[in-house]
C-alpha cells in the first residue's frame, strides 16, 4: 500500500466532503429524515457519502468500500477496506452544535491503520501521517495543498485527577456510573469522533462508550489516537478492538491514553 498516495486522496476527500457539508449546515433551512433505523439522516451526509465515494472509488477502484450511507455495500467481507461516515454526529449538525465530523479510515486485518477526522465548523482537522503517526493540520484547509502540521500525542494520566470526554447526544446513566469508577478532574461533553481526537491530542485522558455504535462511527478516530501513542479496547474484557466483524456493528469501548487504570465494568 502506498500510504502517502492514501492520505492525499483520504485527506481530499474529507475536506471537500466538509466543504459541502458546510453549505449545507450554512443554509437558512435543509430537511432532516429518519433512516430505518430511525436515526436521521440529511442532504449533507448523502452528498457528502456520494462526493468522497466517487473520488476513493476512482482513486482506489481495487480496494473495498464501505460507507454508513449504503446499505448495500455492509455485507462487503475484504481483509483491507476503506471504511467512511461521511458525516458523524448527525444530530450535532441538526441542532448545529459544530460537534460533527467527516470520517474516512483504512482497515487492514481488522486494525484502523490510517484515517482523517475532519470537524469542518470547529476548524480542526487530524490524520494519520503515511508513516502512521497522527498530526493535526492547522487551517484554512486546501484540498490540494497541505498546511502546517503539529504532531500530536496523547499525555501521560494522572489516575488522581483524570480528564474524561463522554458522548454529547447519547450520555446515559450506565455511562456516568461507570465514569464514576474514577477520579475525575474535569469531565467534558462531546459529539461524534471528536471524543476520540481530544484523547489523542492530550485534552482528555478517558473516553468510555456504552451505547450503540458502527465501525463507521469510530475507524478513523481509533487511527488517530493510535497514532497518537493511544488505545481502544473492549468494554468487557479490555482486549483489542476490532474491525471487519459481521454487519459492521461494535460493542461497547473504552478510548484512552496509556497509563489510564482502567476499570472493571
Amino acid at each position: 500500500m502506498d500510504y502517502a498516495r492514501l492520505m492525499v486522496e483520504l485527506r481530499r476527500a474529507a475536506i471537500l466532503a466538509g466543504e459541502r457539508i458546510m453549505e449545507v449546515y450554512d443554509s437558512e433551512d435543509f430537511d432532516v429524515r429518519a433512516k430505518s433505523d430511525a436515526s436521521p439522516v440529511t442532504a449533507a451526509d448523502e452528498a457528502a457519502d456520494a462526493l468522497i465515494s466517487a473520488c476513493l472509488r476512482a482513486a482506489f477502484p481495487d480496494i473495498a468500500l464501505v460507507t454508513e450511507e449504503q446499505a448495500d455495500s455492509h455485507g462487503l467481507e475484504a481483509a483491507t477496506f476503506l471504511i467512511v461516515d461521511p458525516l458523524d454526529g448527525t444530530k450535532e449538525f441538526v441542532q448545529r452544535r459544530g460537534d460533527f465530523t467527516v470520517n474516512i479510515a483504512l482497515v487492514e486485518a481488522g486494525v484502523p491503520v490510517r484515517g482523517v477526522v475532519y470537524a469542518p465548523a470547529k476548524g480542526r482537522l487530524f490524520y494519520t501521517t503515511a508513516d502512521g503517526t497522527s498530526v493535526e493540520e492547522a487551517g484554512p484547509f486546501d484540498p490540494a495543498t497541505p498546511g502546517e502540521v503539529t504532531p500530536i500525542s496523547v499525555r501521560a494520566p494522572d489516575n488522581a485527577a483524570l480528564f474524561v470526554v463522554a458522548s454529547k447526544s447519547h450520555r446515559d446513566a450506565a455511562t456516568d456510573a461507570y465514569i464514576g469508577k474514577y477520579d475525575v478532574a474535569d469531565l467534558r461533553s462531546a459529539g461524534s469522533s471528536l471524543k476520540f481526537c481530544l484523547v489523542a491530542t492530550g485534552e482528555a485522558d478517558l473516553y468510555p462508550r456504552l451505547g450503540r455504535t458502527m465501525e463507521w462511527d469510530t475507524a478513523a478516530g481509533d487511527a488517530v489516537l493510535r497514532g497518537a501513542g493511544g488505545r481502544m479496547v473492549r468494554f468487557e474484557d479490555h482486549a483489542p478492538f476490532a474491525y471487519g466483524k459481521p454487519g459492521f456493528a461494535n460493542g461497547f469501548f473504552i478510548a484512552h491514553a496509556p497509563g489510564v487504570d482502567l476499570r472493571q465494568p
